[in-house]
């Protein structure tokens, strides 16, 4: 899509009643181009700093994202649909990642390795400008993972967001700039993917792009970059397991199911929508299941008791619609109608591994349910898939917790729980789920060069 077809504006509108919350200026390839030559000249001043002057401002954005965690909150119910308490929890997260990372502005540092004839040093170098593609899914937290350990490493950052949700990213600029992060340092671009992320990952002034989507657009965006050798980190699809063995308490693991494919409407990666039974307790399980996924509280997203909102859009809506066909079994609970991208949570039954609402990713709220044999067996199934993201298992036995753990082809697994992201634990997937890991310990090191420096003290 070149500037002259796409739109000149974006309209963001609100999934839960389809009205128009804003129209927003779309950005095009010129206006990255002049974003890319602010962003260098802001970053070098900032990479030049005492680190513990970057950590500061860094606190003190964190403090004032926290004073208007409800003002952010209620924008993302707006925007996205997202649950207020969902939408809470998001805010709150940008300012825990930012507090974080200032954290180790001051222990970014490298190391002295014994040499012959002198000393040998390293220095961890900020990459310079780096473009975080965020999605909208979760629009707040994901576009944090890149801005906030970027920013403390010495970079500028410039972010575009998801063409369907830039406001909360827009009002994060405006309160960065009113802590006292360096104009230009961090810049927001709402625009389209063709055009304005497009114009990022091509432009040769950004050294690194960051990317949570799709693994359709991942794999064209880690080309671009292979063409160019530009650093890139990718957070793509998933279609997680939740594994519940025989010895396990099903009442707990039927408990928790539900809302571990039903947070956020299905939109996430992690989503354990693919819920492996062993054989022996599959029916009882169904039975405690099926009364959680109809009692899910689905309604206005701004309502304290809602449990699920609505899709992100018409789009998002259509293609879940398309994975549950008329002639499958399906355990249904409700939803509103009339304006509004509302789908009932739903669990689908007697279907193959191979079939598509149970090997595709779906993104919707949508799981399905299959019968396994024995550890073996899930295993197995756990790993038949190109995804390998996330994922549970729920069983008293800690041997096989491990066992299976070790065994299942994912970044990011729980046992007897549905947790996938902590800041503070590194996040990030096998296979076609993604390349790199965020979040964690190494995060800021993600956007350095390790530099080698030899000094001769021989005469």
């Amino acid at each position: 899509m070149s500037d002259v077809l796409a739109p000149l504006v974006l309209e963001v509108l609100n999934p839960a009643t389809e009205e128009t919350v804003a129209i927003v200026p779309a950005a095009t390839r010129d206006d990255v181009d002049a974003a890319v030559a602010r962003a260098a000249a802001a970053q070098r001043g900032w990479a030049a700093a005492a680190p513990a002057d970057r950590a500061r401002l860094l606190r003190r954005f964190a403090a004032v994202v926290d004073g208007h965690v409800e003002e952010l909150a209620q924008l993302e119910v707006r925007e996205a649909g997202h649950t207020i308490g969902n939408a809470r929890w998001e805010a709150g997260n940008v300012r825990d990642l930012l507090e974080f990372a200032a954290g180790g502005v001051e222990r970014l540092s490298g190391r002295q390795i014994p040499v012959a004839g002198g000393i040998d040093v390293t220095f961890l170098e900020p990459l310079g400008v780096i473009g975080v593609i965020a999605p909208w899914n979760f629009p707040m937290p994901i576009a944090a993972w890149g801005l906030a350990p970027a920013l403390a490493a010495g970079n500028a950052v410039i972010l575009k967001p998801a063409e369907t949700t830039p406001l909360t990213a827009l009002r994060l600029a405006e309160l960065a700039l009113e802590a006292g992060i360096p104009e230009h340092l961090f810049q927001v671009l709402p625009g389209h993917g063709a055009v304005a992320g497009d114009a990022l990952v091509e432009h040769p002034g950004v050294a690194k792009i960051v990317f949570t989507g799709s693994t359709r657009v991942g794999k064209q965006i880690m080309a671009k970059c292979a063409d160019r050798v530009k650093r890139v980190t990718l957070e793509l699809g998933g279609k997680s397991p939740n594994i519940v063995f025989a010895d396990a308490d099903l009442e707990a693991a039927a408990a928790a199911a539900p809302m571990a494919f039903l947070d956020n409407t299905g939109q996430d990666c992690c989503a354990r929508t693919r819920i492996l039974v062993q054989r022996s307790v599959y029916d009882r399980f169904l039975e405690l299941l099926a009364p959680g996924i109809e009692g899910v509280v689905v309604g206005d997203p701004s309502d304290e008791k809602t449990q699920m909102g609505p899709l992100i859009s018409r789009a998002q809506l259509d293609r879940v619609r398309s994975y549950v066909t008329d002639d499958l079994t399906a355990v249904r609970g409700s939803a509103p109608e009339g304006p509004g991208f509302w789908y009932p949570p739903t669990l689908v039954t007697g279907v193959p591994p191979t079939a598509p609402v149970a090997a595709e990713e779906v993104f919707g709220p949508v799981a399905v349910v299959l019968p396994f044999e024995d550890e073996e067996d899930a295993v197995r199934l756990a790993n038949a898939t190109e995804y390998g993201l996330s994922g549970s298992l729920w069983t008293r036995d800690i041997g096989r917790a491990l066992r299976v753990s070790r065994a299942v082809a994912a970044g990011n697994l729980s046992v007897n729980s549905h947790s996938s992201v902590r800041y503070w634990t590194p996040f990030g997937g096998y296979k076609q789920s993604g390349l790199g890991r965020e979040l964690g310990p190494d995060a800021l090191t993600a956007f350095t060069e390790t530099k080698n420096v030899f000094i001769s003290t021989e005469a």
